[in-house]
């Protein structure tokens, strides 16, 4: 009876901890359920990632059984990182949670707190039941908001409040700072103690600029259709993946003429370098145009090159930066062009990025993968010669 009563409870308590769906999140939700369906969030496993999956499928560790990328990339799938802790074979499996819920709603929005490591950091999941952590100016002292009606003007109003399926936690100070995106995103070592990306932690300590505000800017929108509201935070994580329109203001590009030359400065207002990824490569094109013809300039690029031996390699093997020139956090970088300007002329400035530096596409054997090979445009002006 002991035995039994004991395998009930292993049963009960690992079921309960498994995450509740986000489909179950569009009743109340839909347009925030809307957006992050189409987020690389939820896109962030093998599956769905078709860049992810061609680096994981070169990574020793795919050979060893060991899917380590978990952690971030799918830490919903709760089996899997079971696996992992119990250092048995654990690869990704084509399922609903791989493809649906890799990094789900109730994920993100269920970790109380960082712990930092020096690889990488750790999340810090709530165990309670249905209670979620949120943001609300105006409600930060709650820590258990339930659902109610509330009445206003004397008995003459009534509003609804809190959701009648979950509990709200606002009290959580790290959905105000950022902080409970750096669990993920703050930086990542490989076994060379060699830092693949890292992201200024100061850009996750002010609630008026930090990871929130520039990757889920609120936008029109009603946040849940219980209470009614102008403005929600954006769910689709605008990023190098998607809606990359969102952070075009945070680059600023100005025009300047010589006599002999011509200048053409970028400012980076964003609190970390312009990408972080190595495998990004931004690109600065630059023609002008007089008459009807299309003059065209060197095109500059920006990139942050990792390798060993003074030659590029992939992460895993990288102990020491090639090459560095990527723009960084609040810097301004002007490049000068050779070009003697006439009057009329117009100098049109384009620049963006590729996902994939097109020297690593056949490398990963993405050559023919529409999204790796494209340039993206973050931002697009033209200047008027004197």
């Amino acid at each position: 009876m002991k035995a039994f009563l004991f395998i009930l409870f292993i049963l009960v308590n690992s079921y309960a901890q498994e995450f509740v769906k986000s489909n179950t999140c569009k009743g109340c939700h839909p347009t925030i359920y809307a957006e992050f369906y189409n987020s690389s969030h939820r896109k962030a496993s093998t599956f769905e990632d078709k860049i992810h999956n061609a680096v994981w499928n070169l990574h020793p560790l795919k050979e060893k059984g060991t899917y380590s990328c978990a952690k971030c990339h799918t830490p919903t799938d709760l089996k899997l990182l079971n696996k992992l802790k119990e250092k048995k074979e654990a690869l990704p499996v084509k399922n609903e949670v791989q493809t649906q819920e890799a990094i789900s709603c109730a994920y993100c929005h269920s970790i109380k707190d960082i712990k930092k490591h020096s690889k990488m950091n750790e999340n810090i999941v709530t165990l309670k039941d249905k209670v979620f952590y949120s943001a609300n100016e105006n409600n930060r002292d709650l820590k258990n908001k339930e659902f109610k009606d509330e009445i206003t003007l004397f008995g003459m109003m009534k509003k609804k409040s809190g959701s009648p399926f979950h509990k709200i936690d606002y009290s959580n100070k790290n959905f105000y700072t950022g902080k409970m995106c750096m669990g993920c995103h703050s930086h990542l070592q490989n076994d060379n103690n060699f830092d693949l990306c890292r992201v200024d932690e100061k850009g996750a300590q002010d609630e008026e600029t930090n990871c929130i505000t520039c990757h889920m800017p609120k936008v029109k929108g009603s946040s849940t259709s219980i209470k009614i509201t102008d403005t929600h935070r954006f769910h689709g994580f605008a990023g190098a993946s998607k809606n990359q329109d969102l952070l075009a203001k945070y680059i600023k590009i100005k025009f300047k003429q010589k006599k002999e030359f011509f200048e053409i400065s970028i400012k980076n207002e964003a609190s970390h370098n312009l990408f972080l990824q190595p495998l990004r490569l931004a690109v600065l094109k630059v023609n002008v145009l007089r008459d009807t013809k299309t003059i065209k300039q060197e095109n500059k690029t920006f990139a942050r090159i990792i390798g060993k031996d003074g030659k590029p390699t992939m992460p895993w093997l990288a102990n020491s930066e090639i090459k560095n020139n990527m723009i960084k956090a609040n810097e301004r970088r002007v490049i000068k062009y050779d070009f003697k300007l006439q009057e009329n002329d117009k100098v049109e400035v384009v620049f963006g990025y590729f996902k994939v530096n097109p020297k690593m596409l056949k490398k990963l054997k993405l050559e023919n993968d529409e999204e790796s090979t494209k340039f993206n445009i973050l931002k697009s002006e033209f200047f008027h010669s004197k």
